[in-house]
């Protein structure tokens, strides 16, 4: 079988891997799809700039709170299926501090700092494209401890 989580038939994978799956779809997918297809959408079809900014206002932030809210989650799968050092030793477990950290940083600057749209646009799709780099790495397992009896 493959090492991507796609490849591999869902009956194989537990509880654990499946809602990693389920969440990462939620928060990468739907910040891909709000930033790269609906907004683009709806200047496509032909609704006023200042509308589509006015509903980005509104959408943008509350993706990014999904995105800490599902990578919160993930981080604590990750720790349940590894343990703690996986934040910091795996790669998935690093993408998960800076997502935590970059959406983090984006609500804190909306909240203090409201007019720095650039920031704010550079903050969400550095979280797309981290969400990309995580979507690559594989599924966290649980490490299996090798049985003793077993020549």
């Amino acid at each position: 079988m493959s090492k991507f989580a796609t490849s591999e038939p869902a009956a194989t994978r537990d509880g654990v891997e499946n809602a990693w799956v389920l969440l990462q779809t939620l928060w990468v997918g739907g910040i891909w799809v709000l930033h790269f297809l609906v907004l683009p959408g709806l200047s496509q079809v032909g609704l006023a700039s200042l509308l589509i900014e006015e509903i980005a206002r509104t959408l943008v932030p509350q993706m990014v709170g999904v995105t800490l809210v599902a990578a919160l989650l993930q981080a604590l799968l990750l720790v349940r299926q590894c343990a703690w050092s996986a934040l910091w030793t795996r790669r998935s477990g690093q993408l998960l501090l800076a997502v935590l950290a970059v959406s983090l940083a984006f609500l804190i600057s909306l909240a203090l700092w409201p007019h720095a749209m650039r920031w704010q646009l550079f903050s969400y799709l550095l979280l797309a494209f981290f969400g990309f780099l995580l979507a690559l790495q594989p599924v966290p397992r649980k490490r299996v401890a090798a049985d003793p009896q077993v020549g």
